[in-house]
């Protein structure tokens, strides 16, 4: 790190866990971020702040008035572009230091994979059962871990599936794959706009802990919030040895 770059993470330099060490760690990881909406807008911020080196933003999707109570990467001025391409102007205004990489498209698992073969971590920001699922496939077969989150309404929800451990359990062993679940949306049924900044916000710090090496990452730990009381719960789980979809991932 040069001068600048030591007094621009000074604040994650001085802690004894983090250190020079995990901050170098950070300048050279590759993340990828799957939603720049209400959640991946706060992860995005405080990953590009802290200095990790390479983002990849994924969104097929576009800003929209309705956005701006809660995508805090976007604003008025942005309406209508490309969200990927949005928060890539954001993020850089946040930290012009980092490569940022905006992709317009909506992935398969395959291309899903490609991308997740290519980074150190994934973080699942998207608002749709289809896509974690994807998502999750994507990391079991690359053997990337994988921070989720999820917000409705008043309830948020975090976890980390380490995908580079064999005995750690991967999304569907939490969520099972299913035709008939039913899946709130923002849209009919809203969603309290802080609500996505805590659940990011948690996102951001489990991939920087997963990154910089340091603490203990939520794995086998599903983190509950009710904003309505403020009161936060925590759900343990483990590994499902019949899951169809990690059960046979090639060992690490």
């Amino acid at each position: 790190m040069d001068d600048a770059q030591l007094m621009r993470y000074a604040r994650h330099v001085l802690l004894d866990e983090f250190g020079i060490e995990g901050q170098d760690r950070l300048l050279a990881a590759r993340v990828l971020i799957v939603g720049v909406g209400g959640l991946g807008s706060p992860a995005a911020a405080y990953l590009a702040a802290a200095g990790v080196g390479h983002i990849v933003l994924v969104d097929d999707d576009v800003v929209e008035l309705s956005n701006l109570q809660r995508q805090i990467l976007h604003t008025s001025a942005r309406i209508g572009q490309p969200k990927a391409d949005s928060g890539r102007f954001a993020l850089a205004q946040i930290n012009p230091d980092i490569q940022i990489d905006a992709l317009v498209e909506r992935l398969d698992t395959s291309r899903l994979t490609e991308l997740a073969s290519g980074v150190d971590l994934v973080l699942d920001c998207c608002d749709n059962f289809a896509t974690r699922h994807a998502i999750n496939r994507a990391c079991v077969a690359a053997r990337k871990p994988l921070v989720s989150g999820a917000a409705i309404k008043f309830s948020g929800q975090i976890s980390v599936y380490d995908l580079r451990s064999d005995a750690a359990p991967c999304y569907h062993c939490l969520f099972p794959e299913a035709n008939d679940v039913e899946e709130l949306r923002c849209a009919t049924t809203g969603v309290l706009g802080p609500l996505v900044g805590i659940v990011g916000s948690v996102q951001a710090a489990e991939a920087i802990k997963l990154l910089a090496g340091f603490g203990e990452p939520l794995v086998g730990r599903l983190l509950c919030v009710d904003a309505l009381t403020m009161q936060w719960n925590t759900i343990r789980f483990k590994r499902d040895p019949a899951c169809p979809v990690c059960q046979h991932r090639v060992p690490a």
